[in-house]
């Protein structure tokens, strides 16, 4: 794992952290079951995989960047939403989560294949038999 790695995989964690400390700061915003729904929400995303590795990267990759979090929370800015506010911080606080653990932006060429290097089998060296 190289430094630039390990730099982005610390800045997923703060992330992650900063953005559940949004989330709290006013919790009855959103109940916490439905909290716990939208902070898992994107990872629906990989069904798109069943279309194929490029359509799958693109609907991963389109909820799994920070961008889609700060959009949303943006919006509840304008709109003075505090459900708003706690999905967005709670959909890049989720991004920061995957960062953290290492699953990065996918490639086209296969799940595996990530900004972070390779995740699964691919990483560990497994072979199928």
């Amino acid at each position: 794992m190289t430094i630039a790695v390990k730099w982005q995989r610390l800045e997923g964690g703060i992330i992650m952290l900063s953005c559940l400390g949004i989330y709290l700061s006013d919790p009855r915003a959103v109940p916490w079951w439905a909290a716990l729904m939208i902070f898992f929400a994107p990872d629906l995303s990989l069904l798109a995989y069943a279309f194929g590795p490029r359509v799958g990267a693109f609907a991963y990759n389109a909820v799994h960047v920070y961008a889609l979090g700060l959009a949303v929370i943006a919006l509840s800015l304008i709109l003075e939403a505090p459900a708003t506010l706690a999905a967005g911080a709670l959909l890049c606080a989720h991004a920061g989560f995957d960062r953290l653990l290492g699953y990065g932006l996918k490639s086209p060429d296969g799940f595996t294949h990530t900004h972070l290097g390779e995740i699964g089998r691919a990483r560990r060296g497994w072979r199928r038999i």
